[in-house]
């Protein structure tokens, strides 16, 4: 018999913050999970990620908690502000979205 892996419960804001550590690893503030190495900044990547996360607040609005509205907010306007600081440094404009719209 196999043994049962205690997983920690899936949660939108565990999702939340999936997502943002993945936004941080595209900016290369965090290291990449798989080899633990600082990647570098990948600004197409990290905005298509807070385009991700924008697209959930617009379909999530209206049944989330105090606590993950809050959250999510914070969480978008952190990830916007990274993204212009990047951008200056960099000198570069921002990109169109790259989200394939219908």
């Amino acid at each position: 018999m196999s043994e049962q892996v205690d997983r920690p419960q899936v949660s939108f804001i565990a999702f939340l913050f999936s997502l943002a550590s993945n936004a941080a690893v595209h900016f290369g503030d965090l290291p990449d999970p798989m080899n633990n190495e600082t990647r570098e900044p990948d600004l197409e990547a990290a905005a298509q990620l807070i385009e991700i996360i924008a697209m959930l607040e617009e379909k999530t609005r209206g049944n989330l908690t105090a606590e993950e509205r809050q959250l999510l907010d914070q969480v978008l306007f952190e990830l916007r502000m990274r993204f212009v600081d990047a951008t200056k440094s960099q000198g570069e404009r921002p990109s169109k979205s790259t989200i394939i719209l219908p």
